[in-house]
């Protein structure tokens, strides 16, 4: 297989592992696993550039500003999902108490998942701006001034 040849990375894939969009194989957080450690600062601990494509992450001040608007989405989605999922496994009424078991049980996988939304809302921010280049090696990153 020549250099020419490089297989293209998944974009699921990528974005599952939160990885670098330009290359889609570079990390983006210094610990690949935002629970180890649980601490603020550690869950959005970033690399200045990329370390496999040198593409810089944070391409303006305030840039991570816009992620608060991904993470909403994203928790929404969540939240619809498993509304989706409860009302064909268990179903709701109003006759007990089903929809605040719902409601108790989303906000707990709410809370628990929010260290990888937090990243993925990130990642997904950034690929609006960043976008897959297959010749990363050869060209220009994206910076804004």
């Amino acid at each position: 297989m020549s250099e020419n040849d490089k297989p293209t990375p998944n974009y699921l894939w990528s974005v599952l592992h939160v990885k670098c969009p330009r290359c889609r194989r570079g990390n983006m957080f210094k610990q690949p696993n935002p629970y180890k450690p649980l601490r603020p600062k550690a869950i959005l601990d970033m690399y200045h550039d990329c370390p496999v494509c040198s593409q810089t992450f944070d391409l303006e001040p305030g840039f991570w500003y816009g992620t608060g608007y991904m993470s909403y989405a994203i928790t929404v989605l969540f939240s619809a999902v498993t509304f989706f999922l409860w009302w064909l496994t268990i179903g709701f009424s109003l006759d007990d108490n089903r929809l605040i078991y719902w409601i108790v049980v989303n906000a707990i996988l709410n809370l628990a998942l929010q260290p990888y939304f937090m990243r993925v809302s990130r990642l997904l921010y950034l690929n609006l701006f960043v976008h897959y280049n297959p010749n990363f090696d050869t060209e220009e990153t994206v910076k804004f001034t």
